[in-house]
């Protein structure tokens, strides 16, 4: 039997960091992500067949500095003073314990936390949706939609995690939301 690397156990977390260098806000985001000794992977967006999810605190006693971890990411960065960033990812999952579900990352600028955390959970629900063949209406309000994935009973819960921030005025800000899996 083959040996692939499934994650078994995901975690969510986000945080935000500013300093004058562009780098060192991205790096101070992870930090107050708690993911800032991590060697991050970017991957895209399976949430695979029984990944769980656990808690962040838990997930961070996993990670072992310089470790190798498969993430889904999200990032916005801007040094423009007043400006309104975020990030964000959504996660839909289906009610089939057998099935894997979506993640996405979104980011922006000038949208509330609860606009992009909506749009978020709204795209991975959408794409979980889709493969399920669950029929919706694009225009609806994410409310509606929500609706018609409740009573279609084949999605079991959709979330975010959403970040934002308003860049001061020296230097760069960051805001980071990710999805980081355990093998």
């Amino acid at each position: 039997m083959r040996n692939f690397l499934v994650p078994k156990e995901v975690f969510f977390t986000k945080g935000s960091g500013t300093h004058k260098d562009e780098l060192r806000s991205f790096e101070l985001a992870l930090r107050e992500a708690g993911i800032e000794k991590q060697n991050l992977v970017p991957v895209s967006s399976i949430l695979p067949p029984g990944c769980k999810i656990i808690s962040k605190a838990l997930g961070l006693t996993y990670l072992l500095p310089g470790a190798i971890n498969f993430t889904v990411i999200s990032k916005c960065t801007s040094n423009e003073p007043h400006r309104l960033i975020v990030s964000s990812i959504g996660c839909a999952i289906p009610a089939d314990k057998n099935g894997y579900g979506y993640l996405s990352e979104f980011h922006a600028f000038g949208m509330t936390e609860k606009l992009a955390g909506d749009y978020a959970e709204d795209m991975a629900a959408a794409m979980l949706a889709t493969t399920l063949g669950i029929e919706f209406d694009e225009d609806k309000s994410w409310d509606e939609k929500k609706e018609v994935y409740r009573i279609s009973n084949k999605i079991y819960r959709s979330t975010e995690i959403t970040q934002s921030a308003i860049v001061g005025q020296k230097g760069y800000t960051t805001v980071v939301s990710a999805a980081v899996f355990i093998l």
